[in-house]
């Protein structure tokens, strides 16, 4: 006669439970990245038959995007030619001569002054392409300094004042400065305005990530951390504020923000002029035109959310270009994408890492141009995205991880249940395995 073990089979159903639960986790985690990979719209595939000539830096991939950093032309969607093997790349300009200016950030170097070896450097280099020739791309000449870290201490722009004077960028002492046959003539220090923690090393503080000529010693600074875009002029300091604080006060609150609703972590922004400026705002993931009122203020009188279908995720570069379009760097979605002033894709290319910046050539990006904004009213072409915490966590893992275009929110929240699914499965499993 056959005996009963007491608990064994309430045991083994709780394990098969468990089992099926983690198992019904995965499925509905896997399915979500199947379906949304078999609807996702084509990108990157937009053209209308012309030719265009295409500059990109690309500050590359892997955790931190501080990998397989390049510098490369497109002619239409082929790639000319290719200078890499650094870490990152960020602006970049085609100079007369056909070479080409493009900041940069890199490890490996000995020279460290007061940090340890190796150490990383950042600062601009000019290239050679040594297009339409056997040779590879060689970078000729760098202009570079030790930095603390990898992280949020690079230089992301550089402007050639004329031969040999460049206006740069700096994260890591926050301050734009003039470099002379490789000496500083002038800088301005972001702690004229704000106020500065005891070591702007130690911390991403500001993270001043462009500057542009807009006129003789007048110069379009963007203060990302701040959300603010400052006119800064020689002799003067700051004269005026996009997107100013409100009731600044500097007793009770020594660093206050712009408007986050107007800018909010913005990148790479263009004067077109009388009063208008063209911003990559990066962390509502649009692209607006701000138009200054007769009061002085500074308002979105033109935005646009997205492109092909797609939603922006991250731009941080937006060109308007001669012909009236504006050509958009789309960062992690990983695509270049030129649009009119309705919103309609004309032109686009799927990169292979996460790209920085784009200037469509012979021009490159300009200080003039078209402004789509005329004082009518505002105009918003899409919707915004921004879910709490779900758009954190999706911005986390498009950094870390660079996920495909079409994950989005919603299979980040497929990603949490599935993963309370197996957790749930696995510790069900185990405790009908313990009672056993």
């Amino acid at each position: 006669m056959r005996s009963k073990v007491p608990g064994l089979g309430g045991s083994r159903s709780a394990e098969r439970a468990g089992a099926l639960l983690a198992l019904a986790g995965v499925v509905l985690f896997v399915s979500s990245l199947v379906v949304g990979a078999a609807l996702a719209p084509d990108v990157g595939t937009a053209g209308d038959g012309e030719t265009r000539r295409t500059l990109v830096g690309s500050q590359g991939g892997g955790p931190g995007l501080h990998e397989k950093g390049s510098v490369y032309l497109l002619d239409g969607r082929e790639i000319r030619w290719r200078a890499g093997d650094t870490d990152s790349y960020f602006d970049v300009t085609m100079l007369p001569d056909g070479r080409v200016m493009a900041g940069f950030m890199d490890s490996g170097y000995a020279d460290c002054g007061p940090y340890d070896a190796p150490c990383t450097h950042t600062g601009f280099r000019i290239i050679e392409p040594n297009a339409g020739s056997e040779a590879a791309p060689e970078v000729v000449s760098e202009y570079s300094f030790p930095v603390r870290t990898r992280k949020n201490s690079e230089v992301h722009d550089v402007e050639r004042l004329s031969p040999g004077k460049y206006l740069v960028t700096d994260m890591e002492y926050e301050r734009i400065f003039i470099v002379s046959e490789g000496e500083i003539t002038w800088q301005w220090n972001a702690s004229e305005r704000y106020d500065a923690p005891a070591d702007p090393t130690r911390t991403d503080w500001l993270h001043i990530n462009d500057v542009d000529v807009i006129s003789e010693d007048r110069y379009l600074v963007s203060v990302r951390n701040a959300h603010q875009l400052v006119i800064v002029e020689r002799g003067e300091g700051v004269v005026e504020v996009i997107n100013a604080d409100e009731d600044r006060n500097p007793d009770e609150n020594p660093n206050p923000k712009g408007d986050p609703t107007v800018l909010r972590q913005q990148h790479n922004p263009q004067w077109l002029g009388n009063g208008t400026v063209l911003v990559a705002d990066s962390h509502n993931d649009r692209i607006v035109e701000l138009r200054r009122n007769r009061s002085g203020e500074w308002n979105v009188a033109w935005a646009l959310y997205g492109a092909e279908g797609v939603k922006f995720n991250w731009p941080r570069d937006a060109d308007r270009l001669p012909n009236g379009n504006t050509l958009i760097t789309d960062s992690l979605n990983k695509r270049i994408v030129e649009v009119n002033r309705t919103g309609a894709t004309v032109w686009s290319y799927q990169t292979p890492q996460v790209p920085y910046e784009a200037d469509r050539l012979p021009a490159g990006e300009t200080v003039g141009g078209v402004a789509y904004a005329d004082g009518g009213g505002a105009t918003t072409i899409g919707e915004g995205r921004d879910v709490p915490v779900l758009s954190f966590l999706l911005v986390v893992l498009q950094t870390g991880l660079q996920t495909p275009f079409w994950f989005g929110e919603a299979h980040v929240a497929v990603a949490l249940i599935s993963l309370a699914c197996v957790l749930a499965g696995a510790g069900t499993a185990l405790r009908g395995r313990l009672r056993g």
